[in-house]
Parts: C-alpha cells; structure tokens; sequence
C-alpha cells in the first residue's frame, strides 16, 4: 500500500474503538477527521 500524504483521501477501513463497538471512516462522512498512529508501536526499538 502506498504512503498517505497530507490531503490525500485517507481509505475504506474499520476498527474496534475502545468500548469493543466496530467503527467505520464511512461513519464520518461529511466530517472532519484526524487520523493518529504509532506504526511503530509493536516493534522493538
């Protein structure tokens, strides 16, 4: 998968927020939404 860059249109993904509950992008449309990860959360060093 290609890297994002700042105004690009982020893609169709879900997750599991903290309360177990799937959550989905497609639930935010028409809103404004910030992204935040650590991809280097699980790796050593």
């Amino acid at each position: 998968m290609a890297l994002l860059n700042v105004g690009d249109t982020a893609p169709a993904f879900s997750l599991r927020n903290q309360q177990g509950v799937t959550t989905t992008l497609e639930q935010f449309r028409g809103h404004q939404v910030v992204l935040w990860w650590y991809p280097k959360a699980d790796t050593p060093g």
